[in-house]
């Protein structure tokens, strides 16, 4: 019987340190005598030896420990590790944890790495009981210890402690009261920071990752509670993405589930921090807002995380912003989501910016039938981003950007036309806002001239071309390809936006070589749309020229036309003609000039196309200027004065002036830059002259709001007008050439035509006739080239000019010919024409190709000259030393 139990039990005294009992050998760590009461337990069977019953009979009494029918006064029987543990815990909590205590705990732990699990377990068993019991002192106190522990144990035994520290963790984090969680938070993130030297493979973290957005959501009573809590679920978050980014053994944190989880939760702090952050803090705040706010905490936390993201992870990461800002209608404010993917671009790897940009692509493409102000802030979230990747890259698909672009312009303008962004027009479809769609079809252009400008120059030269190819020409291409698009109005609007386009692509356009820059398949039909009758396109047209062109920014200094007597003050940037752009002229030198001249002849010309066209001219002068093409420049200024004179075209007066005043701006501009002085002077003279006379024909005079015009422009002449023999007389003896100078310069008009660039029609004309005169049998029955008169050549231009569409007509024929008739009749066709061929060639050879003579085939004629005749190689006689 127990003396202080009154329990029927076996009494075992223990005298020392490692006492041993005649009874029981017990070895404990105690130090006084003390009363272990152990229940009665089954007694060994007689036939086991003393050895082993003394065995039984100790581990029996180490079984039933504490809390298994041991009293209260025997708590020297527990393990060591509990006692340890026990001790840190001071009696009143409020005194923290004992220092002295905690140091041999830790000493115990290090030395016995393996005892780590069950200290982990003890201390949780420990701090449930403290929760469950509103104990929240002794919580912190377990918290501290467990932090403290973590921070001091790295061994390969730390991964059964840390599934004892991440229960505790989560037995904070779903406690009601916020002290407990964010408690619970912080020890989580110093968790975060430490570095485990062990793999674990069991370890998850989707609970903390729900429950920390939960708290990013949190809508405490208390806003200093609220923010509170709010800033504990983002650095939980931010813990979580350090913990398991690198970790290929945990879960993929880049997961949809878990993205759709984090991401969200940012931005709704990110967002809800841009009202508090636009007010001003009062002075008794000053101290609070030192620290770091939720928005910034976020802002850094966010970039942290896309930061990390590698090439594949860049659309798990970005689908939920745009999702978010789908379902929060913040594309329409354009500011939150404009910073979001500022965020975005600057946080990845330049590298990877293009995966971006595709994402917001196909976000564009799949809003095609949404609201205009949402495409609108897509569009404009673009152009940023486009600015910011011009450091790293659109990526591999190019065109696709603009394709997709262009897609949205068109669609911008079908639903303009239409009204509605069903193209059946039902009843019942959203009704859309003209001005809206506007302000979108100048977003989508300003986008493309953004991606342009992070283009390198032969990738530009793509895009010119590519949009080039989605313009419409009328009786080319229909209309649009919806039917209810407006017809010509929907052609002339793509038409427009596109051109637009083409203006910001080609705004700071640098190229070495006009050739490539420039080509026949891009040139050609631009310079076609020149010819349009609408002026805004002719405009536009005008302008994109002035920005291939300009190479050396001299388009701002001729942005009004003028007559400036020293050009010197412009300090315009000339560089001497290379070899590509002497090919480059060579080649299309006549095709800038004629639509340059018939630029000039159209009626709905205004004071910006003058302007234009002015600036034109002075940039392929100092450009693309050789001897040849300033000749040449000169020729067409005084044939655009003959236009002007002769009024064949019926211009209004107006433009006759205004054509008169760009031939004269143009002449004084070019006499200054070919340093002639002769040259200067007459042009000189003949200004001076307008200013008294004629001020009308001067560009300050008409080029105004209010010009004063004459009521008709019949008696020009004399000093006032330009001399064509003058100028040739003075450039001529200056080293130009004169007879390109003496013929008047006459637009080329058909195909053959063109296949002279560097010759006017009457040079073509004329070498033709001599040609034919000189080779002609009849000589003397021809007209000699030198009495082509100028009539004549008139005559002739006129007669081609009629002949044209003879020549279309016939073409078609042969094509029809080709497509309809049997292939023997076209074989036949064309082994006639081969024939042909063949005898002109054989004749051609007859006449310049001549054996050698013979040595007596030397005869005399009978005017005493000398004639060789040919003489078969067989009738030759050779002499006898040749012959073997």
């Amino acid at each position: 019987m127990c003396c202080m139990c009154s329990s029927v039990s076996v009494c075992v005294f223990v005298r020392g340190f490692a006492s041993v009992c005649e009874r029981l050998a017990v070895c404990l760590s105690v130090c006084e005598p003390v009363c272990v009461c152990v229940p009665t337990m089954p007694l060994p069977a007689p036939d086991i030896p003393a050895s082993q019953r003394l065995a039984l009979d100790c581990r029996s009494l180490l079984d039933h420990r504490v809390g298994r029918g041991v009293c209260g006064c025997c708590g020297a029987l527990r393990p060591r590790y509990k006692r340890l543990v026990d001790n840190i815990f001071p009696e009143d909590p409020e005194d923290g944890l004992v220092k002295a205590n905690m140091e041999k705990l830790t000493f115990y732990a290090l030395s016995a790495p393996e005892k780590l699990d069950r200290i982990g377990a003890y201390l949780s068993e420990r701090l449930s009981r403290d929760v469950a019991r509103h104990r929240y002192g002794y919580v912190c106190i377990a918290m501290e210890a467990l932090d403290q522990l973590l921070m001091a144990c790295h061994c390969q035994s730390i991964n059964l402690f840390v599934e004892s520290f991440l229960k505790m963790v989560r037995k904070l984090l779903e406690a009601d009261k916020p002290n407990l969680q964010i408690l619970g938070t912080n020890s989580f993130v110093k968790f975060a920071n430490i570095e485990e030297d062990t793999p674990s493979y069991h370890r998850s973290y989707d609970f903390f990752v729900s429950r920390f957005s939960e708290m990013c959501h949190s809508s405490y009573e208390d806003p200093d509670i609220r923010t509170k809590i709010r800033m504990a679920g983002i650095n939980g978050l931010q813990g979580v993405v350090r913990k398991t980014v690198n970790d290929d053994l945990q879960s993929n944190i880049w997961d949809p589930q878990h993205m759709d989880k984090i991401v969200p939760s940012l931005l709704f702090n990110l967002q809800s921090g841009e009202g508090t952050e636009s007010r001003s803090p009062s002075p008794l705040q000053a101290s609070e807002k030192e620290k770091e706010s939720p928005a910034e905490l976020t802002e850094r936390c966010f970039r942290e995380l896309l930061g990390r993201a590698a090439y594949g992870n860049i659309k798990n990461a970005v689908t939920p912003v745009l999702m978010h800002l789908d379902n929060h209608s913040l594309w329409e404010g354009k500011t939150f989501a404009v910073r979001c993917f500022k965020i975005i671009m600057y946080s990845i790897q330049s590298q990877h910016s293009h995966l971006v940009i595709q994402q917001l692509l196909g976000h564009l493409d799949a809003n095609s039938k949404n609201s205009a102000t949402v495409r609108a802030g897509i569009v404009e979230v673009l152009l940023e981003a486009a600015a910011i990747a011009s450091s790293g890259s659109v990526g591999p698909t190019v065109l696709e950007v603009f394709n997709t672009l262009l897609r949205q312009l068109r669609l911008s303008v079908d639903y303009e036309l239409t009204g509605s962004y069903d193209a059946s027009g039902n009843i019942g479809t959203k009704i859309i806002k003209t001005h809206e769609e506007r302000q979108l079809q100048e977003a989508v252009i300003r986008t493309i001239g953004s991606f342009a400008n992070t283009l390198p120059t032969y990738q530009r030269s793509e895009v010119m071309l590519f949009i080039m190819g989605k313009i419409p020409v009328p009786g080319v291409h229909p209309t649009l390809t919806n039917a209810g698009s407006g017809g010509c109005e929907g052609t002339r609007m793509i038409q427009i936006m596109l051109l637009k386009s083409l203006v910001q692509v080609t705004t700071g356009f640098q190229t070495t070589n006009m050739l490539t820059a420039l080509p026949n398949s891009f040139l050609e039909p631009l310079l076609s749309f020149s010819l349009m009758e609408d002026p805004e396109v002719r405009l536009l047209v005008l302008t994109i020229l002035l920005s291939v062109i300009d190479r050396h920014d001299n388009t701002p200094k001729f942005s009004s036309i003028s007559i400036i007597s020293d050009i010197s003050v412009l300090k315009l940037k000339v560089d001497k003609c290379s070899r590509q752009d002497n090919l480059f002229m060579k080649k299309h030198a006549q095709q800038l000039y004629r639509h340059i001249y018939l630029a000039c002849k159209e009626q709905s010309s205004g004071p910006q196309h003058f302007e234009t066209l002015y600036t034109l001219l002075a940039l392929i002068s100092m450009e693309l200027a050789n001897e040849e093409v300033v000749v040449d420049l000169i020729r067409l200024a005084l044939a655009l004065q003959e236009l002007a004179q002769t009024n064949e075209e019926s211009l209004s007066v107006y433009n006759r002036c205004a054509v008169h005043a760009l031939s004269a701006a143009y002449l004084n501009l070019i006499c200054q830059l070919t340093t002639v002085p002769t040259f200067c002077q007459h042009i000189h003279e003949v200004i001076e002259m307008r200013q008294k006379e004629v001020p009308f024909l001067l560009p300050e005079d008409i080029f105004i709001e209010n010009p004063k015009l004459p009521a008709s422009l019949e008696k020009l002449e004399g000093d006032v007008l330009f001399q064509q023999s003058k100028i040739t007389e003075v450039l001529g003896g200056s080293g130009y050439n004169t007879d390109r100078l003496a013929t008047l310069y006459i637009p080329q008009f058909t195909d053959e035509d063109r296949l002279s660039k560097r010759k006017s029609i009457g040079e073509t004309i004329s070498l033709q006739v001599e040609v034919e005169s000189r080779n002609s049998p009849e000589k003397e029955e021809r007209t000699p080239a030198e009495e082509i008169t100028f009539e004549t050549l008139k005559n002739a231009i006129v007669d081609s000019v009629g002949m044209e569409e003879q020549e279309r007509e016939r073409r078609r024929q042969v094509v029809e010919k080709f497509q309809k008739a049997p292939f023997e009749e076209i074989a036949a066709h064309c082994g006639a024409r081969a024939t042909l061929l063949q005898s002109k060639l054989n004749q051609i050879f007859e006449i310049t190709i001549r054996p050698p003579p013979s040595p007596s085939g030397t005869i005399s004629s009978g005017y005493g000259q000398t004639q060789s005749r040919s003489v078969p190689v067989y009738e030759m006689k050779f002499p006898d030393l040749c012959v073997y």
